[in-house]
């Protein structure tokens, strides 16, 4: 596995969106991006990640940032995820894991006392010019979203909950 650090290029993917649409990164330049790498919907590190991004993402979007999460689940089932979580972002599907493979997020992992390969839970900040200003893997999910606002300088104070 090969991870991505400050200053590589972005890898470009195309993938299918919770929403019935595609996403190409590339479109997206101009734009800085939070690209965060989560295993599977509805599990208990997932769904509480996915809702402090849904709480921040007033916040990331006031500081300049799009919000994007990345899983190997379906797009049916992302969708559902999406809709019960109530998140106001969009979440990409790579059953296929290539996109995950192409950032390092698809490894070796250890999980209850046994070695598995899969998903790396990790966070990429994509600038405006498609560089990865900051890569961070094997991420926990507890508090993650407030240590990348304090790394990145947003104020989660600018957030609105949602209703």
């Amino acid at each position: 596995m090969t991870e991505l650090k400050a200053g590589d290029r972005a890898p470009d993917f195309t993938l299918d969106t919770n929403d019935g649409d595609s996403l190409t990164l590339s479109n997206l330049k101009g734009r800085k991006v939070i690209l965060y790498v989560y295993p599977a919907a509805f599990t208990p590190g997932c769904s509480l990640e996915a809702q402090d991004f849904r709480d921040a993402e007033d916040a990331f979007e006031q500081a300049g940032y799009t919000i994007l999460g990345l899983s190997p689940d379906t797009v049916e089932r992302s969708a559902s995820f999406a809709e019960k979580m109530k998140l106001p972002f969009e979440l990409v599907s790579d059953p296929g894991h290539k996109v995950l493979e192409a950032y390092g997020a698809w490894g070796e992992k250890q999980a209850y006392g046994r070695k598995t390969i899969g998903v790396i839970r990790s966070t990429f900040v994509i600038g405006e010019d498609d560089q990865i200003e900051a890569a961070e893997y094997w991420v926990q999910a507890a508090g993650h979203v407030e240590r990348l606002a304090q790394t990145l300088g947003v104020d989660l104070a600018a957030a609105s909950l949602p209703e």
